[in-house]
């Protein structure tokens, strides 16, 4: 039988192409365990990415309150559909923010169930009016709070505001300012220490047929 004789270029050669086999098999497998990575550290990031998009839209206990609140009430909100889809237009772009109401109303809890992890503030006049509402809406944030003006007032307060410097823009402030008419001082510290998106309701039932505040 004939034996192959191995020269020392064939052994050489033969130890070049071993460490060729060997280096390309080791990166190989690290190109392997890179995709592998790469590809867990994909699914991962989608995940979560999923996750959090899910969270964001989770519906919050206040909305599903609202939700079984207007299923199951006889009683509509005071303001047409029309006039809701405005406010409800900014809510939107802006929510969560810090939205302020002027008035408390049967629509409240719709308010609030729209700005989602925002803060919603209401302020209303009328103390027994507030009991009422919130008797039924617990959750709601709502202030009680006194103004010194009256609708009827809106004509002589806007000729005579000029003569009072307090009123003047370059010096007007609304905490503790009492000697312009037109400021709202004298309301919760919450009102001034936060920026707002604000809205002013429509007249309550029990104002229908009086005077409002200003």
């Amino acid at each position: 039988m004939k034996r192959t004789q191995f020269t020392p270029e064939k052994s050489c050669l033969l130890a070049v192409a071993l460490s060729g086999l060997i280096i390309g098999a080791f990166l190989f497998s690290n190109l392997i365990r890179s995709v592998d990575n790469i590809s867990s550290f994909g699914l991962c990031s989608l995940a979560s990415a999923k996750a959090r998009a899910a969270a964001d839209y989770d519906a919050t206990p206040t909305q599903l309150q609202s939700i079984l609140h207007y299923a199951t009430s006889k009683i509509v909100p005071q303001q047409s559909l029309a006039e809701i889809s405005v406010t409800f237009d900014v809510l939107k772009t802006r929510s969560p923010c810090n939205f302020l109401v002027f008035g408390l109303g049967f629509d409240s809890l719709m308010w609030t169930s729209l700005n989602p992890h925002g803060t919603t503030l209401f302020l209303e006049e009328d103390p027994k009016w507030v009991q009422t509402i919130v008797k039924k809406a617990p959750t709601l944030n709502a202030h009680t709070v006194q103004y010194r003006t009256q609708l009827q007032e809106a004509d002589s307060l806007l000729k005579t505001y000029r003569s009072e410097p307090l009123c003047s823009p370059s010096k007007a402030c609304l905490r503790g300012n009492y000697k312009c008419r037109l400021a709202l001082s004298g309301l919760p510290d919450e009102v001034y220490d936060e920026i707002w998106v604000f809205k002013v309701k429509k007249l309550p039932p029990y104002l229908s047929n009086h005077h409002s505040h200003l």
